[in-house]
Parts: structure tokens; C-alpha cells; sequence
């Protein structure tokens, strides 16, 4: 059976990048960092279900399983581990040492958008995910120095660029999947 829920995950992900931007911007210094504990695991406990799945089954066509799936469970990871981090007091070291590879993963795969023309609009996919890749790949330093409201700054600006940028996506993704599955049935529905 044909499944194709990236605009679940495109809207999740929006969701999670405007939450972290929040957070760099704001929250980063809050005394109170457990407001922050049910965003984050929302977001991660859907990043991580459906990326696990689309990442074991393939359900949608060629390398987009890939680059949606498995990132997705990076993504999930991430904000699973933050949520956790937030609510028992841990550090978030290790989780932004985590983020840098999860950032490479997402520079590679927004140059690989843009050099293999993977979308009917492959440079605005590709600038998304890169823009996320470098919110992951700075995400140490941005912590180190949290001090520094222009890094912080800086870092909350790229995050809601490619927030926007996903938005777009993602409507005009369920724009056209409405149209495009509204006849759509199950095998079992289907007459023979």
C-alpha cells in the first residue's frame, strides 16, 4: 500500500524549527528550561515514528525515503534528547555535538537536492535543508557562546528562514496531495 506522509513530516519539522529557534533566542538562559520539555518531545516523538518507518519500509518512491526518513530520525533523536536533557537538568553538550553530524547530513543532502534536480523546485529544497544543516553544524558553538545574542541571533534568523522555506513546502505539498489522493482507495474498496 502506497503511504506518503512527508507533509506530516514538512509541518512537524516547521514546527520543531520555529520551537528551537524560540528557544536559542529565549529560552537558551531561562531558569525555567521545563516549559520547553513538551515542544520538544512532540516534535521529536513524530519525527522519529515516521522517519523510522518510512526509513525501515520505503513507502514513498527513490531517495526521498532517504533524505526525509532518515533525517527525520536525527531530527527526532535530537528533540527526543532535548526533551529528556530539559526536563532532568542535563547538559546539552553532547546533544549539539550529535547535532553538528546531523547538520552534515543535511548540508550533504541539500547540495545532493540541488545538483540531482530531485524536486520540480530543487534549489528552494535544497537551500532549506542546508539552512537546517547549518543550524545543526553551529549548534556547539551557538551553545558555548549563548552569551552572545548576535550568535544567537544569527542562529534563530536561519532557523526560521528555513522554517518558512518548509512551510511553503509543505502547504503546497497537502495542496496537492488533497487533489491528487482524493480518489484514492484501498485495495479492499477497490472494485474489480
Amino acid at each position: 500500500m502506497f503511504i506518503d506522509y512527508i507533509t506530516l513530516m514538512l509541518i512537524n519539522l516547521v514546527a520543531g524549527l520555529v520551537l528551537l529557534a524560540t528557544y536559542v533566542y529565549f529560552g537558551l538562559d531561562e531558569s525555567n528550561q521545563k516549559r520547553w520539555v513538551p515542544g520538544f518531545g512532540m516534535v521529536g516523538a513524530i519525527a522519529l515514528v515516521t522517519g523510522l518507518h518510512m526509513t525501515f519500509t520505503w513507502p514513498v518512491i527513490g531517495s526521498f525515503n532517504i533524505a526525509y526518513g532518515e533525517t527525520s530520525v536525527l531530527f527526532g533523536m535530537l528533540f527526543i534528547g532535548t526533551s529528556l536533557a530539559l526536563a532532568t537538568g542535563w547538559d546539552l553538550l553532547t546533544l549539539s555535538i550529535y547535532g553538528f553530524f546531523a547538520g552534515l547530513v543535511s548540508l550533504l543532502i541539500g547540495v545532493r537536492f540541488i545538483n540531482l534536480g530531485l524536486t520540480p523546485t530543487p534549489l528552494r529544497v535544497g537551500i532549506a535543508f542546508i539552512l537546517v544543516g547549518l543550524g545543526g553544524v553551529f549548534s556547539a558553538p551557538t551553545l558555548y557562546f549563548r552569551k552572545n545574542r548576535l550568535l544567537r541571533t544569527i542562529g534563530a534568523i536561519v532557523l526560521l528562514v528555513a522554517a518558512l522555506i518548509f512551510t511553503h513546502i509543505g502547504l503546497d505539498a497537502y495542496w496537492a496531495h488533497l487533489e491528487t489522493f482524493s480518489t484514492w482507495q484501498p485495495g479492499s474498496y477497490r472494485k474489480n
